[in-house]
């Protein structure tokens, strides 16, 4: 008997439904961390302050279908700006799919469970603070945003058929 592989590793991003777009995003919350980039290097770097509307427990957005009214520069990722955005963390799901690798284990969509983004480390839970209790966000950079989860194995599998 012969399953049928999960839409993530037949269907490209730009195919996908917007149900299954948005079932991608593993709400680990460090999209939602603010970051800088270096004007001479062009480097980003990364801080532990999250936006003003990102509960730092849960870490899913408090207002998420009207964050953009409310946060004018808030992305809404789309397959077309994925092209072109280098600022996503290493473990996200659309930066993965898009670079031909698989979802990791703690993934939701593979494990089956919301927490296990938590409880591999791969989420901002209790390390992060909120914008509005940060003071100047220059005094909160933090490496571990932009890094592979300590605690989480390393995502080896490419998909056969790359994402793109």
């Amino acid at each position: 008997m012969t399953s049928t592989p999960p839409f993530w590793k037949t269907t490209p991003l730009a195919d996908m439904t917007q149900s299954q777009w948005e079932s991608l995003c593993d709400g680990c919350g460090r999209c939602c961390l603010h970051k800088l980039r270096d004007e001479e290097t062009d480097e980003i770097i990364w801080t532990d302050i999250s936006c003003r509307l990102l509960d730092t427990q849960t870490c899913l957005c408090t207002d998420y279908h009207r964050r953009q009214r409310r946060i004018p520069d808030c992305i809404s990722l789309t397959p077309a700006l994925l092209r072109d955005i280098d600022w996503l963390p290493p473990s996200c799901a659309y930066r993965l799919l898009r670079d031909g690798f698989d979802l990791p284990d703690w993934h939701p969509l593979v494990s089956g469970s919301q927490d296990t983004v938590h409880t591999s480390g791969a989420s901002a839970r209790g390390r992060c603070l909120n914008e509005r209790y940060a003071g100047m966000i220059e005094d909160h950079q933090a490496d571990w945003p932009g890094e592979w989860p300590d605690h989480a194995p390393p995502c080896t599998n490419s998909l056969k058929n790359n994402s793109k």
